[in-house]
């Protein structure tokens, strides 16, 4: 996976949350250094984004052969996403 895919992600999310944060929320200026939180951008170390992309790979995969498992026992070659909505519960716990 990609760590610029990954890192384009975060920041639409960031993007996202700081507009809702924005529209519920009077935001206020705090001193920082030379620049205010308000205008601060977000970023991501390049280890945290390695780490993530890491995770994200292991996740998927994981959930891909769960959920293979599940096909193969009823018969089927190819994984639905029924198959995958069975072994969702369990496997996010197990993260």
């Amino acid at each position: 996976m990609s760590q610029e895919l990954i890192y384009s992600i975060f920041k639409l999310v960031w993007g996202r949350r700081a507009t809702e944060r924005n529209e519920s929320v009077e935001v206020v200026d705090l001193e920082v250094g030379d620049r205010t939180k308000k205008n601060r951008q977000t970023t991501a170390n390049s280890n945290a984004l390695k780490l993530s992309c890491e995770l994200i790979r292991i996740f998927v995969t994981e959930a891909v052969q769960r959920s293979g498992l599940i096909a193969e026992a009823e018969g089927i070659n190819k994984i639905e996403p029924t198959h995958l909505e069975r072994v969702l519960p369990q496997l996010l716990l197990d993260f």
